[in-house]
């Protein structure tokens, strides 16, 4: 059996996670959902569910990719041969969520791109985005040039490439960040939507802020994905994985929070904080935002700054998710690095093609009224990735039992966490897993309103 890569120290892991779990979700989709789910309440049930659900599924995971040092098909497979298409499951959602992952990733390009040229008004336009999406050649292009920019990371390997990446990426994305909130809270009428996004407002609490802000956490902690199994085969026995969990816990966190400083003020001083604009949902970054820019004294720069910072995200979770895709072919079929990382970019040419030319040239394709590119996103975070957390839980609870995961936490640390550990991944995790994956159904169905 070959060598397994690994990362170089504690910083490497850490660093690399976190690059996992702070990506389009948390820029894109976490701002959003606080804004359409009343900020400040939707802000502190995502923080209590974090640390609690999301810390038990996390170091779960981490914790067996480490136990076995092998990524989430080898993993259950070893552990149990009864699970092996469980392991499947989780490894086939990064692999489906790469390609059209790499399509919005292409977008944020093409708007950076734009704001270099000085093209602050046209983005501004009602119809720009929507006419930039329906058009097939352009969608494919600046797919196909993201696609690339991950894959030239990929080559390097572990060390040299995904670590080495993330050591540059992840703290220059904080200090995009920072910059860029300061400037949106300190715009003329922010404050109404700082004091929006931070303070809870219960009259705005409903049982959907709750299941929002559960898929949010399932979202970007990148669990059920098949991420975490893999990143924890490549860290060393020494590793303080609870002490790295939180630290990955706490970046994540910071970085949505961080986002939301940057997106919401900024829309309450376009806006006023209309109702409206704060319900555009997935729209508010390609459509609201290039509005606040354009009526802005330093519009271009600001949109430089902030397209710029999303696409140092969407790079670092791209990477991961494609990580999770290379390190299985290798595992499952022996294959060396770089056939692994070209079979890969096969996948994510045929799967990103069919979504970027969704909006366009395939726009005819639909089923259950959704786009290809939103089929694929309703499959893997309504559908399989609820399961394969489920399946976690299963085979922690049922099969290697909670005693060893303790055991293999504790070789490097004392297990601080593990009463709540026990209960939630026990009782809770399911109960959570069971609500997030039904509520999402329902959804999609229109049983109830999200």
């Amino acid at each position: 059996m070959k060598d397994r890569s690994n990362f170089s120290n504690k910083l490497g892991f850490v660093l690399a996670a976190a690059g996992s779990a702070v990506g389009l979700g948390n820029i894109w989709r976490f701002p959003y959902l606080a804004a359409q789910y009343g900020g400040g309440t939707f802000l502190l049930i995502y923080l209590i569910l974090a640390v609690t659900f999301g810390f038990t599924l996390m170091i779960a995971e981490i914790s067996l990719g480490r136990k076995t040092g092998l990524s989430a098909i080898g993993a259950f497979r070893s552990l149990d041969k009864r699970f092996n298409f469980l392991g499947i499951l989780a490894v086939i959602v990064p692999v489906i969520i790469f390609p059209y992952y790499s399509v919005i990733g292409g977008w944020v390009v093409k708007y950076l791109f734009e704001y270099l040229r000085g093209s602050t008004s046209a983005l501004a336009e009602d119809g720009y985005f929507p006419g930039f999406i329906a058009d097939s050649a352009q969608a494919e292009i600046w797919f196909l040039l993201f696609g690339l920019m991950v894959a030239a990371v990929l080559f390097g390997g572990v060390k040299q490439g995904v670590e080495r990446v993330a050591k540059v990426m992840m703290p220059l994305l904080v200090v995009l960040a920072v910059f860029v909130a300061c400037y949106s809270v300190t715009r003329p009428g922010a404050l109404e939507g700082v004091k929006y996004f931070l303070i809870p407002n219960f009259a705005n609490f409903s049982w959907m802020t709750v299941v929002a802000a559960m898929g949010q956490m399932f979202y970007s902690l990148s669990i059920a994905m098949g991420i975490l199994y893999t990143y924890g085969s490549y860290i060393k026995k020494d590793v303080d994985i609870e002490k790295s969990t939180k630290q990955v816990e706490i970046f994540d966190t910071a970085i949505a929070m961080l986002a939301g400083l940057m997106i919401i003020p900024a829309v309450f001083a376009f806006s006023g904080g209309d109702p409206d604009t704060l319900k555009a949902g997935p729209s508010l970054m390609f459509i609201t935002l290039p509005k606040v820019f354009a009526s802005m004294g330093f519009g271009t720069g600001a949109g430089i700054l902030f397209f710029l910072l999303v696409l140092l995200a969407a790079l670092t979770s791209a990477i991961s998710l494609a990580e999770s895709g290379v390190s299985t072919f290798e595992d499952q079929f022996g294959l060396s690095r770089r056939k692994s990382a070209l079979l890969m970019g096969a996948v994510i040419v045929l799967f990103g093609s069919a979504s970027a030319l969704g909006f366009g040239a395939l726009d005819f394709v639909s089923l259950l009224g959704m786009s290809i590119l939103d089929l694929f996103d309703f499959l893997t975070n309504s559908l399989m990735m609820p399961l394969a957390a489920l399946s976690t839980c299963i085979l922690v609870t049922r099969v290697v039992g909670l005693d060893k995961i303790s055991k293999e936490i504790e070789q490097s640390s004392r297990f601080k966490r593990k009463k709540m550990y026990y209960v939630f991944m026990k009782y809770l995790a399911p109960v959570c897993i069971v609500i997030i994956l039904f509520s999402s159904i329902a959804n999609v169905m229109g049983w109830i309103a999200m």
